[in-house]
């Protein structure tokens, strides 16, 4: 009736647009209120599907200016990474709405088509699809791509800023190897100094690097020649040796149709950090010597450092600590961002499978899903996929302790009995750092923090309570998410 009213006063109603409000900080009972409905009424917040510390709720609002306040345990509160000002409510959150239903909360969704809705005057009913993983998906209206964007131009114009130098620790050691040292010896001395990677130098300049990944495909290959290891093949054969002979090696052929070695990745103390850092994921590698030339030919290299993608990352967290308004995505949960490899879901078919194994798996096994699914490490899980520790390519450097690989066979050793090898050459340290996980609800800003810690190179998600394994986000990960 009183529309009809309006509508023979000649009066017109006011267009009202659906709108997404997003409380991403958390809470057990959340509402929200505006200027939009006079702070006279105090609207429910439903946490989202997957994501608990994310509310959400659908308003249909008029266009123009508008303030709005969230109300989070009985206390009032505002969204510090969404614009906001003093007013006579305190503090409150701010937004301009036109005439046109194109924006949640004020900014442009990822190319989300909006959810379907049946409006009726002033009220909404919205059904919602659930969250799943870190795919984008109408629910995951909390991911604001306009925020995305300028969260990933801030990191790189910081990076593109700053150069390799900084990286630089106040003091500190730096390894390399001599080409022609026996890979027996060299093995050793990865595991003696705790690293899984180091520079090769053939007397006259830096020619490439040994990783534990080489060490997986030499034991691997000398087992396929017996049971057991050889420690005479390992103390006859040089670095150089088995770099020229093994067909593993990636080469490149040149106009000619001649193979040759892949010269080595490295970069210079004045090289920018974000081109480190894209260095190091396009070649795939874990991390990349500094090399400085005094001479101007290049004739004479300095090794400075090794650099990687933690430093860069601790760089990124010490800059934006006392800034991280400055980059909203980083208040965002994981689960609602295109970043690490997940568990598929049901009817998810085409998304890349996680690769996990059991304890009681042999060794090999292990070794051949590194090298064949082309990751850096493997949670371990029980019959419920419940997470018991991980194995990582660096963990074969524990088989040089009193000369095991020389009494083992890869096919009869189990994965478990080879963590525990390494577990009783570790400090409490690196135990400690091992096997750090998070949760799917927990912020990207927690996530990083976390990463940027000495040693840790991964995060495996799991399950709240039962530790069952969801997806692992590594530092490559965090790195292609950001500069992509």
């Amino acid at each position: 009736m009183e529309s009809a009213v309006r509508e023979s006063s000649g009066g017109v109603s006011p267009v009202l647009i659906p709108m997404l409000f997003v409380w991403p900080c958390g809470g057990t009972s959340v509402f929200m209120s505006g200027s939009f409905n006079r702070w006279s009424q105090l609207l429910p917040m439903s946490p989202v599907e997957g994501c608990p510390m994310v509310f959400q709720t659908i308003c249909s609002i008029p266009p123009g200016c508008h303030q709005y306040k969230f109300f989070v345990d009985g206390e009032w509160r505002h969204d510090e990474h969404q614009p906001y000002m003093t007013s006579e409510f305190g503090i409150v959150n701010t937004i301009f709405l036109t005439s046109e239903r194109n924006s949640f909360s004020g900014v442009p969704a990822p190319n989300v088509p909006p959810p379907p809705m049946d409006v009726d005057n002033n009220e909404a009913s919205v059904h919602l699809p659930q969250v799943s993983g870190s795919t984008f998906t109408e629910a995951a209206g909390t991911i604001l791509e306009a925020d995305i964007i300028a969260s990933r131009l801030r990191v790189s114009a910081f990076l593109s800023a700053h150069t390799a130098y900084e990286l630089l620790p106040e003091s500190g050691k730096v390894v390399a190897l001599d080409i022609n040292l026996p890979v027996k010896q060299a093995f050793h001395i990865l595991y003696e100094q705790g690293i899984s990677m180091v520079p090769l130098w053939n007397g006259a300049q830096f020619v490439g690097v040994l990783s534990a990944m080489d060490f997986i495909l030499i034991l691997k290959e000398l087992t396929n020649r017996g049971s057991n290891l050889a420690e005479e093949e390992l103390e006859t054969h040089t670095i150089s040796a088995w770099k020229e002979g093994k067909a593993y090696l990636k080469r490149q052929v040149d106009e000619q149709g001649r193979a040759f070695s892949k010269p080595l990745v490295h970069v210079g103390p004045d090289d920018n950090l974000k081109d480190v850092a894209l260095k190091i994921l396009q070649n795939n590698v874990a991390s990349v010597p500094v090399l400085h030339s005094p001479s101007n030919d290049g004739s004479f290299q300095q090794l400075l450092h090794m650099a990687s993608l933690s430093g860069i990352l601790k760089c990124i967290c010490r800059y934006f600590r006392s800034c991280s308004s400055s980059l909203p995505v980083l208040q965002l949960p994981i689960c609602t961002i295109p970043i690490g490899t997940w568990v598929p879901k049901i009817g998810e078919s085409n998304r890349r499978p996680l690769a996990m194994m059991r304890p009681n798996a042999s060794l090999s096994s292990a070794l051949n899903l590194l090298i064949e699914a082309q990751v850096s490490s493997i949670p371990v899980v029980d019959e419920n996929d419940s997470l018991l520790d991980i194995y990582s390519r660096s963990d074969i450097t524990a088989l040089a302790k009193d000369k095991s690989y020389t009494r083992i066979s890869l096919n009869e050793m189990t994965v478990h009995q080879a963590l525990q090898l390494g577990q009783d050459s570790y400090c409490s340290f690196e135990l400690s750092r091992r096997c750090q996980m998070c949760l799917k609800s927990d912020s990207l800003h927690k996530v990083i923090e976390r990463l940027a810690n000495p040693g840790v190179r991964r995060l495996i998600v799991v399950e709240a309570g039962s530790k069952r394994v969801e997806g692992i986000i590594s530092l490559s990960d965090v790195f292609k998410f950001l500069l992509s």
